[in-house]
């Protein structure tokens, strides 16, 4: 029962580590720098893991977000990893199963000094990785999903193209906490409500097989 869900387990621990943070962030944002406390508008979840607030003051949230990373980090790539077991063509699964596992790696190295490089590669192995997903999704039967699927993916590219090209910037913080939510449903979903028969080569032709020979 734990290993069944351990994925959910260490997303929820984390989720909750990340909001105790936010209650220990002295203040400062992109905003307001002498503000005080964790502004969800105008504060990045990077903000939490400095040794130093926008503020200047000495960054007690860091002792709680850094641990709350960890977990979200070691969730998702224990997720790339199991959902990789459900796709057949092994070349295929061993991308997902890589690089979705080493996009989580670079991800956690946000916490350090070295955030701007790590997020760029972690974003590129991740975006890898659920296209290769989403390619399969859409293979499949499972029609709701490939919408969410593609809601996903525009969440992600939509906070790219802002951190990158800093256009439109003072909406990114919201943007990005939005992606993660997305993204957070995204996993869990097809972790808990599709299975390897979902994947199958052929699987929703002979579903349209059987319904033709049941309508006769």
């Amino acid at each position: 029962m734990l290993r069944k869900y351990s994925i959910l387990l260490g997303i929820i621990i984390s989720l909750v580590l990340l909001l105790i943070a936010t209650r220990y962030y002295p203040g400062g944002s992109q905003y307001d720098k002498n503000s005080i406390g964790y502004d969800w508008k105008n504060n990045y979840l990077s903000n939490l893991f400095a040794q130093k607030a926008v503020n200047g003051s000495d960054n007690a949230s860091r002792l709680w977000a850094i641990p709350g990373m960890l977990f979200l980090s070691a969730s998702i790539a224990l997720f790339f990893i199991e959902f990789s077991k459900r796709i057949s063509p092994k070349s295929a699964a061993n991308v997902i199963r890589y690089f979705g596992a080493g996009a989580m790696l670079f991800a956690f190295l946000a916490v350090t000094p070295y955030h701007d490089t790590v997020v760029t590669i972690a974003s590129t192995l991740a975006l890898v990785s659920m296209f290769y997903i989403t390619v399969f999704v859409f293979k499949s039967g499972l029609h709701l999903f490939k919408i969410f699927c593609v809601v996903c993916l525009l969440a992600f590219y939509g906070c790219m193209y802002i951190y990158y090209t800093g256009k439109y910037v003072e909406f990114l913080p919201v943007m990005q906490k939005i992606s993660l939510a997305i993204n957070v449903a995204w996993i869990l979903s097809l972790q808990y409500f599709t299975t390897i028969t979902d994947f199958q080569p052929g699987k929703s032709v002979a579903i349209k097989a059987d319904d033709m020979s049941t309508n006769r």
